[in-house]
């Protein structure tokens, strides 16, 4: 059952990364002159999100 959770908590991690991606790119489009500044944003929170995947993955099947 516990491989279930973590299987669910990876398929949030690709999702929310998916749709970081896409914020900024869009974002990206819309104002080319603010390219840096969110650019700079969306690796910190992509950083944060696959961290996220990560202690799904080596923490939760100690806990």
């Amino acid at each position: 059952m516990n491989v279930i959770g973590i299987g669910i908590a990876i398929l949030g991690v690709g999702i929310g990364l998916g749709l970081i991606g896409n914020g900024a790119l869009q974002g990206m489009a819309r104002q080319p002159e603010a390219m840096s500044k969110l650019q700079v944003n969306m690796l910190i929170a992509l950083a944060f999100a696959e961290l996220m995947g990560l202690l799904a993955i080596f923490i939760l099947p100690k806990a």
